[in-house]
């Protein structure tokens, strides 16, 4: 593929902040975002990027019932790293893991009529290498890697420049929140904070794509000021609704 190609990566914030639409070629989803793509009328997701922890927690049952109906066109399923067990410990883990294997999702998605084209399953290794390739001589950024691995809206950025030939990206709908657009996230009061998990990954993974993909930009005030993204013109999807 060749010449510009604009991606729209889309977050899971209630009242997204939605650049025009000439001003991306393709949309890209992380976990329930497909939820606002929809609800925003929105072009139908070109991929989308699901964690293994939506069949292992209550909050991702949640996420995959605002999905009911919906679709993508290439679904990308993202593992948990796994850790070396033996014997015993091998054998719990696996019982603890089962809800956080493909299957399981393709299981839960069929249950709302959620549909795609292709269903993509790689190993942890190979999304890990793409992401370390991408923060070489970042040493800082690799230790922080380490300790906390990015966010599924983020591996979808990385995954639209890695596999599927983008080379600008806007961000809208993040927020480095637990924020959902589809109701509360249960996970905020289980936790005691609105803060991702992630979030402190996520800020400084973000500032180097800046920097490395070069045009990595956003329509939210909170990812400018926190980032340092460019912040380009957009409307909030409220707003939008309210005048039509």
């Amino acid at each position: 593929m060749t010449g510009r190609r604009t991606l729209l990566v889309l977050g899971s914030k209630p009242d997204p902040v939605l650049p025009p639409r000439t001003a991306y070629d393709a949309v890209a989803c992380a976990n329930g975002s497909g939820f606002s793509a929809a609800r925003h009328r929105l072009p139908v997701p070109e991929f989308t990027v699901m964690s293994a922890i939506l069949g292992g927690v209550e909050s991702g049952r949640q996420t995959v019932a605002a999905l009911s109906g919906l679709r993508t066109r290439r679904l990308y399923f993202f593992p948990r790293p796994e850790k070396p067990r033996r014997g015993l410990r091998k054998l719990v883990r696996t019982w603890k893991t089962r809800r956080m294997q493909p299957a399981y999702l393709r299981r839960m998605l069929r249950e709302v009529s959620y549909g795609y084209a292709e269903f993509v399953v790689r190993p942890h290794e190979h999304y890990d290498r793409m992401v370390r390739r991408q923060c070489a001589g970042h040493a800082a950024l690799l230790e922080k890697i380490a300790v906390k691995q990015p966010s599924t809206g983020m591996m979808t950025l990385l995954i639209g420049a890695a596999e599927e030939g983008f080379t600008s990206f806007i961000l809208s709908g993040f927020s480095f929140e637990l924020t959902h657009a589809y109701g509360a996230n249960p996970e905020i009061a289980e936790r005691g904070t609105r803060e991702s998990g992630h979030a402190d990954t996520d800020v400084m993974l973000v500032r180097h794509l800046a920097a490395t993909l070069r045009e990595v930009s956003t329509t939210e005030p909170a990812v400018h000021e926190r980032a340092g993204l460019p912040l380009v013109p957009g409307r909030s999807a409220a707003d939008a609704e309210a005048s039509e």
